[in-house]
């Protein structure tokens, strides 16, 4: 509010006013006239006069910014307000934000991807089939850990010998803890739909007969496109060859030697077995094996 100031005094120590001529600027109040003067501003001499015991000079402004606590915690920043101290958020609390945003995306993009493949025709049978086969394959898992630790940290297991020129000419052998006399060996052809295959598929069967006191010899060969059909059938040739002249060396028993092709890899061998034959009846034909070589053959789901 605006207030009334009679020549710098208080108005209620103001004496009454006695004159017999009547300023423009004044009305009659009390049988006292009373002239409106507008209020001051304060010069910094009427300041000290009035409050000599503030130091104006150190006085904080009157229009001053709220104080801010700029030294950082380790949780949290403080503000200097009005209404006292203001917590920032924590980095706890912003995490938590962060993980509930990323769980509500999450949740959208996965209804939409459902929607959209009810609009394309694939039914919700067909995705729990789907999350079915996942949690099998994730119960599977512990095994196929400990197969892998097995294939690539054991002695026993020799990888990756070289019986051919192409770069798939690998075999891997699988040996028992003792071989005190010769064993028993197993010519194992993997499958793969002729494009997928690869020694290592084995590696199971070979750590079993290997318990066993069985040699297991897993054969390597290139796949489509790398290589056609005959392709396949020379390099799996190629890797009984190896197997029958070289496992002496190895432990094996040259006198019980077995084959087996699994899938794909049944097909393979019967194939190289037919195709050995067919060499031994021919005249003029070098052949390094003999079919008569083998004790045994054994095709797996096909052949």
């Amino acid at each position: 509010m605006e207030k009334y100031l009679i020549r710098g005094m208080i108005p209620s120590q103001t004496p009454p006013l006695k004159s017999s001529k009547r300023s423009s600027h004044s009305v009659p109040c009390n049988n006292n006239l009373i002239r409106f003067i507008r209020p001051a501003m304060p010069t910094l001499t009427d300041r000290r006069r009035v409050s000599p015991d503030i130091d104006l000079d150190s006085a904080e402004p009157l229009n001053s910014e709220p104080e801010i606590d700029t030294a950082p915690t380790n949780k949290t920043r403080r503000l200097a307000g009005k209404n006292g101290l203001r917590h920032r958020p924590t980095r706890q609390r912003s995490l938590t934000r962060d993980i509930g945003h990323v769980a509500a995306e999450t949740y959208l993009v996965t209804s939409l991807t459902f929607t959209l493949l009810q609009y394309l025709g694939i039914g919700y049978r067909w995705i729990k089939q789907l999350l079915a086969l996942g949690c099998y394959a994730m119960l599977l898992m512990p095994g196929f850990l400990q197969v892998a630790y097995y294939y690539y940290f054991t002695s026993k297991v020799k990888r990756s010998i070289v019986y051919g020129d192409q770069p798939r000419n690998r075999l891997d052998l699988y040996l028992p803890a003792d071989i005190d006399k010769p064993k028993p060996v197993l010519i194992f052809v993997t499958g793969g739909a002729w494009i997928i295959g690869y020694k290592a598929w084995g590696s199971l069967l070979g750590l079993q007969l290997a318990e066993r006191d069985i040699i297991v010899a897993c054969i390597d060969y290139r796949n489509f496109p790398q290589g056609t059909i005959s392709d396949m059938v020379n390099d799996a040739s190629q890797g009984i060859s190896f197997v029958i002249n070289n496992i002496t060396n190895y432990g094996g028993d040259p006198n019980r030697i077995y084959l087996m092709g699994q899938s794909a890899g049944a097909h393979i061998s019967s194939c190289a077995l037919l195709d050995q034959a067919i060499k031994e009846v021919g005249k003029g034909n070098k052949v390094s094996w003999s079919i008569s070589q083998l004790k045994a053959y054994f095709g797996l789901s096909g052949g």
